[in-house]
């Protein structure tokens, strides 16, 4: 944390954020590519099994029975694999944050070493994050259409209540979609609390509806771009596989031509879009942490805090990891500024009078 801390505008969050990536790149995109990677991976099993079931392999194709338990087993396995490998890059990318944005070095390894002692309250702050944002307002939007659905057809309602009514349930799932993106934008700030504070998953809620009061709207925009920026590099990136897809009709109706230029074709997209997802990911989750930290600056004196902890001061807050460095440092500069005792003192911090026993 070398710059002064103030209060930033939302050009000074993402001029930092574009400084924190450039300067820890590696460590960034390797926490990033971790999920893409498992997925990678489990859709080339998937395929594999699907290639053998349809390409006739002996002793497995004539088996429907095998190929369906054996899909269903992978998919068994595949997705508490792909969450872990999810929560992990998640709470790496915001612990990296954290310790970039405090002038701390950290290693790959080291990042992902750090999620492993509250593994289960990460999990458990996504999963509570999830209801709340999507499932509860999708519940909600599904019950209504439900009741005027059956509404209408228990009622006889002709053409005109029916338009009507699924005019309304459009409107519904519109307010829903509405009250989703409001709800993710009040709880964006969530896990940083929880990484940073050391607050359990509900805790880590309630800490994030606070602190992005006041700022929901500059995380929307912060969001919108990050979202157009991925839109835009994707449909550059899109553009290889528009001239295979134009060689392959070039080349006429030969089948083997055709079908080894798709191969390639989607061998390059699926590289294209693990570097897209690797290099744009971490740029959300770094400018999470920053705002952060700035309302806990603008609503806290959070810029106080930190002055008094460089100092020696006061203790470093929960949950952040600090650097032996840093820590000495600010060791020694308290024992500095503390007297030597003399003959007959006590040495060591001062207690109150009632905790001295009398001797």
């Amino acid at each position: 944390m070398n710059e002064s801390l103030r209060p930033l505008t939302l050009g000074e969050i993402l001029d930092r954020t574009a400084q924190l990536y450039r300067r820890n790149f590696l460590l960034f995109a390797g926490v990033a590519a971790l999920p893409i990677g498992v997925m990678i991976a489990i859709g080339a099993l998937a395929g594999i099994f699907i290639a053998a079931g349809a390409g006739g392999i002996r002793g497995i194709s004539g088996s429907g029975l095998f190929m369906g338990l054996a899909l269903v087993g992978l998919i068994a396995v595949a997705l508490p694999v792909y969450l872990s490998a999810y929560v992990y890059s998640t709470v790496g990318l915001t612990q990296a944050a954290v310790s970039t944005y405090r002038g701390q070095k950290l290693t790959i390894r080291a990042t992902f070493a750090s999620v492993r002692p509250r593994y289960w309250s990460y999990l458990w702050f996504l999963v509570l994050q999830g209801f709340f944002v999507a499932f509860v307002p999708i519940a909600a939007a599904g019950g209504v259409a439900a009741v005027l659905f059956y509404a209408v057809r228990l009622s006889g309602g002709g053409l005109a209540a029916g338009v009507a009514s699924g005019f309304v349930i459009f409107v519904v799932f519109g307010a829903a979609v509405i009250f989703i993106v409001w709800l993710a934008l009040s709880f964006s700030l969530g896990m940083a609390a929880c990484v940073v504070e050391q607050k359990t998953a509900w805790e880590s809620l309630k800490r994030a509806w606070a602190l992005s009061q006041g700022t929901r709207g500059r995380i929307f925009v912060m969001l919108l771009l990050v979202v157009v920026l991925t839109m835009v590099v994707s449909m550059i990136a899109y553009i290889p596989i528009l001239i295979i897809a134009g060689v392959v009709a070039a080349a006429g109706h030969n089948p083997q031509t055709a079908a080894a230029t798709m191969i390639v074709a989607e061998i390059i997209n699926v590289i294209v879009n693990f570097t897209l997802q690797t290099l744009l990911t971490p740029v959300a989750w770094i400018a999470l942490v920053l705002f952060y930290y700035d309302q806990r600056v603008r609503k806290e004196a959070f810029d106080i805090e930190w002055m008094m902890e460089q100092a020696g001061l006061s203790p470093p807050e929960a949950g952040t990891w600090i650097a032996p460095s840093l820590h000495d440092s600010g060791a020694a500069l308290f024992a500095s500024a503390a007297p030597p005792a003399q003959p007959g003192e006590i040495s060591g911090p001062l207690l109150p009078p009632d905790t001295v026993e009398e001797r």
